[in-house]
């Protein structure tokens, strides 16, 4: 067996260890999402809260783990009647972010349901996590149908699967821990809002303490089972207060004067729904229960706000997650009830305040780990000047934009934006299973069988089924797209005024981008030359945070933006095939610089997307009462449309054409040519 870091071992990060302990104390919490930069031992703390929990009774032969104390009725391997019970470690069970739904749920074989009428169902990573820990590591980058079903899981302590009338109901309660690095893209404020608690980490900035993490790490790696041996009293003393915590966690108060300071504190952050009032509540409680006290603090209320409501005050992407503490102690303050005792009453090391406080962190064999320091602010770094060029101006105020779409069928990854052949979606026909059966499409099924019931010697009212006759459901929903805006940040844009505008246009692309599930990348052409200011991800905020700095001044390189453009698609087609992209150009159409002859080097770096069927769509930031049509000339080039900054708005009287239609349809055979 793999001997995996001590949890007390880890230095630092005290928000993150108390969180998962809180989770460990009391389940019903509601789960843990860790949000941080890449390498700062999130998965590491994950992984070692799994050797803290206590070990699971469970029916012997059992494979969902019901408790032979109380089995679960509707136990598919039930009715366990006197069964005889074991007791096994508690499991961590990690979902990958590709994996499959029948991989996670489970799997009904529907060959033996249709042709013998039996259950026969091969459980989950959903019933392996029963009691247990589910870790989705990239959880942001877990498909949204996969995050609904694990969602719904926790928050119901029970899966179901269905397929064809054919239905499995079965326990799966877990502690669930989701880790993500925001670079990558964020979660919807809806499922950020279905995880209990959530922290920000990030690597230390004090030397002292970040010697003492590549110390550690080094001994961990040289011998393993000695390094842990070395932590084995602090973990075996962690462990018992965890279950200590867990017995004492019924007997803790939540006090009326405590649960009215719960609810003024939601209600000043505004955040929405009453799952934030339940979440804190049984926050508060935990940390009371962990510190060795039965009554709940105003400290502890606090400490469960810093940790259950940043991430529900989200209301966009483009909105960080944070809580003004300063607000947050002064509504506390005026809600304090008058006869709340702010001292401890257990024996347990609260922490300051009395509250739940830090957890406890062995010294290890080399004295105490140093104290974690604040990062010093960086200052921004200075923007690169040039002729003509002038500051970041801020970008006017976003709105709902008329839909664009690839047009045809794409294969690409599950979204919102354009047509394409999915999992999930309205079924519109059936072919022969290639691999496994995932959907079956049952009237076709029935079809293929029909002929041959005579010859298989049917003789009952049951339908004699081979695999030959199964068919799979051919399904139609939507997909993600990589939508790249090229933008011009010429001279010619650069009027404060209209380049607000320009900006709050593409800041409002950029917002539904990220609610149709896009990819997005930003590449912006001034000067004489262009560059990719953000390479394709995820992460629409970043996309924003580009834009907001991006200075303006100098010719109009046209072609360089364009063949910067057709530079990331190309990669990008390389590493992601099925995923179809969709080009936005965000420009006024003048070609004032790159060449002898800007003008016939735009058009023909514009031919290029053309002919390789790249979806496109000039945003035609023109203005004035006399106006050339130079973005609509740039449009037929590339075989797209265009379209003004009023008639991007949704509301706006003048209709979009939704798809990229006519040129761009001629053009998609040779896209999927090349």
């Amino acid at each position: 067996m793999k001997t995996r870091y001590p949890f007390t071992a880890v230095v630092g990060m005290d928000d993150l260890r108390l969180a998962l302990l809180l989770t460990a104390v009391s389940p019903a919490v509601g789960g843990v999402l860790v949000r941080g930069e890449k390498g700062t031992a999130k998965s590491t703390a994950v992984r070692a809260l799994a050797e803290l929990l206590p070990e699971v009774p469970v029916v012997a032969g059992c494979r969902f783990s019901c408790d032979p104390a109380s089995p679960d009725p509707g136990c598919p391997d039930g009715p366990h009647g006197n069964a005889p019970g074991t007791s096994r470690p508690a499991r961590m069970v990690e979902l990958p972010v590709g994996a499959s739904e029948d991989r996670l749920v489970g799997a009904l074989d529907i060959e033996k349901a249709l042709a013998e009428g039996v259950k026969a169902f091969e459980p989950g990573l959903l019933a392996a996590a029963h009691r247990g820990i589910l870790y989705v590591d990239e959880v942001n980058l877990l498909s949204d149908h996969l995050i609904d079903h694990l969602l719904d899981a926790a928050a119901m302590g029970a899966s179901h699967v269905e397929r064809e009338g054919v239905s499995v109901r079965h326990a799966a309660r877990f502690l669930l821990v989701g880790t993500m690095n925001p670079e990558e893209g964020e979660l919807r404020p809806q499922l950020l809002d279905r995880f209990g608690l959530t922290v920000e980490v990030a690597a230390s900035r004090d030397p002292e303490q970040r010697v003492e993490v590549v110390r550690r790490r080094l001994a961990f790696e040289d011998d393993p089972a000695a390094f842990a041996a070395r932590w084995a009293g602090e973990e075996a003393a962690l462990r018992e207060r965890i279950v200590a915590a867990r017995e004492s966690l019924p007997r803790v108060k939540l006090g009326d004067a405590v649960l009215l300071q719960i609810a003024a504190t939601c209600a000043a952050f505004e955040v929405d729904g009453m799952r934030a009032d339940i979440v804190m509540a049984r926050t508060a409680t935990a940390l009371a229960a962990w510190a060795g006290r039965t009554e709940v603090t105003s400290e502890d209320v606090r400490q469960a706000a810093l940790l259950a409501l940043p991430h529900r005050r989200r209301r966009s992407p483009f909105d960080a997650p944070g809580l003004d503490e300063d607000k947050l102690d002064e509504t506390l303050e005026r809600f304090k009830g008058d006869d709340e005792d702010p001292e401890p009453d257990g024996p347990g090391d609260g922490g300051p305040g009395g509250g739940g406080g830090v957890p406890p962190q062995g010294e290890g064999p080399d004295g105490p780990a140093p104290e974690s320091a604040e990062a010093p602010e960086s200052a921004p770094a200075p923007q690169g000047s040039g002729a003509g060029e002038r500051a970041a101006v801020k970008a006017g105020e976003p709105f709902r934009t008329k839909a664009l779409s690839v047009p045809g069928l794409g294969e690409g990854a599950a979204g919102r934006r354009s047509r394409a052949r999915t999992e999930h979606g309205r079924t519109t026909g059936s072919t022969r299973p290639r691999g496994a059966l995932t959907k079956l499409h049952l009237a076709a099924t029935v079809r293929a069988a029909a002929p041959h019931q005579r010859a298989r010697g049917r003789s009952g009212p049951g339908l004699v089924v081979r695999r030959d006759d199964l068919r799979q459901a051919t399904r139609e929903g939507r997909e993600g797209n990589l939508v790249l805006f090229a933008v011009d940040a010429s001279g010619s844009m650069a009027a404060r005024q209209r380049m607000s505008a320009v900006k709050g246009a593409v800041l409002s692309l950029l917002l539904d981008a990220y609610q149709r599930r896009d990819k997005v990348g930003l590449v912006t052409f001034r000067g004489r030359d262009a560059e990719v200011a953000l390479p394709p991800t995820s992460s629409v905020d970043a996309a924003a945070a580009r834009l907001e700095k991006l200075p303006t001044g100098g010719r109009t390189p046209l072609s360089a933006g364009l063949l910067k453009a057709h530079d990331v698609l190309r990669v990008e087609r390389l590493r992601d095939p099925s995923r179809r992209p969709l080009l936005v150009v965000v420009t006024d159409g003048r070609a004032t610089g790159g060449g002898a002859d800007p003008v016939a080097l735009a058009a023909r770096a514009a031919r290029l997307h053309a002919a390789e069927g790249t979806a496109s769509v000039v945003v035609d930031c023109e203005t004035g009462p006399v106006r050339l049509g130079l973005a609509g000339t740039l449009a037929r080039e590339l075989g797209g449309t265009a379209v003004t900054l009023d008639e991007l708005r949704a509301d706006s009287i003048a209709g979009l054409v939704r798809d990229v239609q006519a040129a761009g349809q001629t053009t998609q055979s040779a896209w999927r040519a090349a």
